[in-house]
């Protein structure tokens, strides 16, 4: 079957799509994506991400392209004709194409809008979650402005690698301070010994994720007891559990942390509820 995208207003076959050599996404990284799981053809937390999106457009002064009730007409198109019912949506927003100068483009300039879908097979994800993952530390390396979901992601890419290349899934990030702050591709939680869940404040530091505001509302909704502050490595050496979230991970227990094992070494009760409950929210 052929797999179509979407490149500014045209639904074209992928290995045709194209965007232009002076565009500022390519040039400058000028550009923000969003991505949104798909599961039995429903995008999961749809009004999150369209929020996030509007808010890293505005911070970045990129005008919106197209309206919102226009993308999710694209997107269910998109979907439709490459048959995703379980996979991804990615879309990418760059302030366009112009002559390559690092201020703005003249006013008027068109952004380039982007989209792509794929089939996903969930179960490699469902067995991971059962199994939990590995992650390792590393330097904070990134620019001051993580909320914004730009595709300056080079840090992101080499932290990830070196979690590959280490046995791991994922790469937690440490800043100068000692504090974690997220993962490469994910917010990061632990649980303590006394069963209080943390995970870092929604700051400048991180990326706010859509997946972890749910989880702390759904945290919140149950009665359990949530901190959002910073944690350490040493307090996350000695936690009850682990975990992370992210649009394409959902919940996912963390059992080892720098080949050193988080509580028992498998994965936790509350992480794993967490995940059933977020899914079944959906």
């Amino acid at each position: 079957m052929s797999r179509f995208s979407y490149v500014n207003g045209r639904f074209l076959p992928h290995a045709q799509a194209s965007i232009s050599i002076d565009d500022r996404g390519f040039l400058f990284g000028d550009a923000i994506y969003e991505v949104w799981s798909v599961r039995h053809g429903h995008l999961l937390d749809s009004e999150g991400h369209f929020e996030r999106l509007k808010r890293s457009l505005g911070e970045l002064r990129i005008p919106m392209p197209i309206g919102v009730p226009a993308l999710r007409l694209v997107i269910g198109e998109l979907l439709r004709r490459n048959r995703v019912d379980e996979g991804l949506v990615y879309l990418e927003i760059s302030r366009g194409a112009a002559r390559r100068d690092h201020v703005f483009p003249p006013a008027g300039t068109r952004p380039t809008l982007v989209m792509t879908a794929k089939r996903v097979d969930f179960a490699a994800a469902d067995a991971r979650a059962e199994r939990g993952i590995g992650v390792i530390s590393l330097p904070d390396q990134r620019w001051g402005r993580c909320d914004i979901k730009t595709v300056n992601l080079l840090p992101n890419v080499l932290a990830k690698q070196a979690a590959r290349e280490a046995g791991a899934f994922e790469a937690w990030q440490v800043d100068d301070e000692g504090f974690v702050t997220e993962g490469a591709s994910s917010n990061a939680w632990i649980v303590t010994a006394e069963g209080v869940l943390v995970t870092r404040p929604a700051d400048h530091a991180i990326l706010h994720g859509i997946t972890r505001a749910t989880i702390l509302r759904l945290a919140r909704d149950a009665g359990y007891d949530v901190e959002e502050r910073g944690f350490t490595l040493d307090e996350a050496h000695g936690a009850r559990e682990a975990f992370i979230t992210s649009a394409t991970t959902f919940v996912t227990p963390v059992v080892r942390i720098d080949d050193r094992p988080v509580g028992n070494g498998a994965p936790g009760s509350l992480g794993s509820l967490l995940r059933e409950t977020y899914l079944a929210a959906q």
